[in-house]
């Protein structure tokens, strides 16, 4: 049982790491060591206190370079799905459960919107952990919706289980060689069914008759990771403390509203880091 989960490497949740590093709390970091691509990728930053103008590289570097010296380790798990028990919170990694007192979300903002129908078909014919679900498809019929290289090797997995998978990469250069795998180019807008899943609508009007639909994103909408979170014009809805309307669960940065800047990302995620040390004393 750790003090305190935290789900996001980005500038929210390395400020929120490196409070509760200093003030000795237990807890498991959970993201990708390449921390945000909204930083990397940032061409000049000039609104951040004591430097300047740099780089998102420059600013990268200097993120991992403090990691480092702070002794503070990423594990690069996959979050799945969050449940509160009472007092505590379990959270699914990778088919692992892991379990804390508190929570901090600092997972960004989800840029790929969800398919017509995903949501009610959830956890019936949709779902988001290959590993987790993939037995349930055995010798049957799946898409394979996946927007992030990193989750190829997910595909395999699946595709080592169904007997036939529509692949739809939503990158270039896919690895995915396998006979049963079809790779396609098309475009899905729509997953039909009532009950169950029955189909995936394409943009060309092809309708696939298919078993199941796995999608493999880079992040989760957090009303489906987290039930019964508070959402409010898209973003979790939080107080001046960083509080959600969940006991014990605290949001940071970008996924908590505007501004998206990493100055705003970091000292919310100061505050969250300290809200969750003074609930925790409490």
């Amino acid at each position: 049982m750790y003090d305190c989960i935290i789900i996001g490497t980005g500038p929210a949740g390395l400020s929120a790491a490196l409070n509760l590093k200093t003030y000795k709390k237990s807890f498991v970091w959970f993201g990708s060591k390449n921390l945000s691509d909204k930083v990397q990728k940032a061409e000049k930053i000039t609104n951040y206190p004591g430097f300047p103008e740099l780089t998102g590289q420059e600013l990268f570097s200097r993120f991992t370079d403090h990691i480092q010296s702070a002794g503070l380790d990423i594990t690069e798990k996959t979050v799945t799905n969050v449940m509160s028990v009472g007092t505590y919170y379990m959270v699914l990694a990778d088919n692992e459960v892991y379990e804390a007192k508190t929570l901090i979300l600092a997972m960004g903002v989800m840029t790929a919107k969800l398919l017509k129908g995903e949501d009610e078909l959830l956890g019936r014919g949709v779902s988001y952990c290959a590993t987790c679900d993939g037995m349930f498809y055995k010798d049957k019929e799946i898409a394979v919706l996946c927007n992030d290289p990193k989750y190829e090797h997910e595909v395999e997995y699946l595709a080592d289980l169904a007997a036939k998978v529509t692949y739809f990469p939503m990158f270039s250069d896919s690895q995915i060689k396998k006979e049963n795998v079809t790779i396609s180019k098309d475009f899905p807008l729509e997953i039909k069914g009532s009950d169950r899943v029955t189909g995936l609508v394409l943009k060309s009007g092809k309708v696939l008759e298919l078993d199941g639909i796995f999608c493999l994103r880079n992040a989760i909408a957090p009303s489906k990771l987290v039930s019964g979170l508070e959402i409010e014009n898209g973003h979790i809805k939080v107080d001046r403390t960083q509080k959600t309307n969940l006991p014990g669960c605290f949001a940071a940065g970008d996924c908590t509203g505007r501004p998206y800047q990493y100055t705003k990302a970091v000292g919310e995620g100061n505050v969250a880091a300290h809200s969750c040390i003074s609930y925790l004393t409490e």
